[in-house]
């Protein structure tokens, strides 16, 4: 069940690093996130809690195995959003929304004020790249995969 253990680290490693690095360009490099990007981030959430449940069933192979897959298949939905939100960033093709950050305020008057003093953060223009690869690339090629990787060591452990 070598392959198994593989995956469940998989599982949960690899949503936290990428939770990690995306808070991190926000807060330590000032980038803040676009609609699309929070759109990546929730199905990293989701994946967190399913490869904990699965860590705890771990004497329990098969329903561990559920578990890690759904976790699998939460950072692939990531992935697949990851590198759509990347060919939007390229003018490969248009997004779906108008891709801006607006953050709430609690009354009406601080919703203006709040709006008028938030940074407008695009989903079409990358902020960051290295070697030409956007944030949204580089989760999109990392999460899509560690999502083949996962659902590979799965049928591994299936024929053991």
């Amino acid at each position: 069940m070598k392959s198994l253990s593989l995956a469940r680290a998989l599982a949960l490693i690899v949503p936290l690093l990428m939770l990690a690095g995306a808070y991190g360009f926000q807060y330590l490099g000032g980038l803040p996130p676009c609609e699309m990007c929070w759109w990546q981030r929730y199905p990293h959430f989701a994946a967190v809690p399913l490869a904990l449940i699965a860590y705890g069933l771990r004497g329990r192979a098969c329903i561990s195995a559920l578990f890690v897959g759904l976790a699998g298949l939460a950072v692939g939905v990531s992935g697949l959003i990851g590198l759509f939100h990347a060919g939007v960033e390229y003018g490969w093709w248009e997004g779906l929304t108008t891709c801006s950050t607006m953050p709430a305020g609690d009354s009406a008057a601080d919703l203006l004020d709040q709006i008028m003093a938030s940074p407008v953060t695009r989903c079409d223009v990358a902020p960051w790249s290295l070697m030409g690869i956007s944030m949204a690339g580089y989760n999109g090629l990392l999460s899509s995969a560690t999502a083949l990787a996962i659902l590979a060591l799965l049928l591994k452990a299936r024929k053991a």
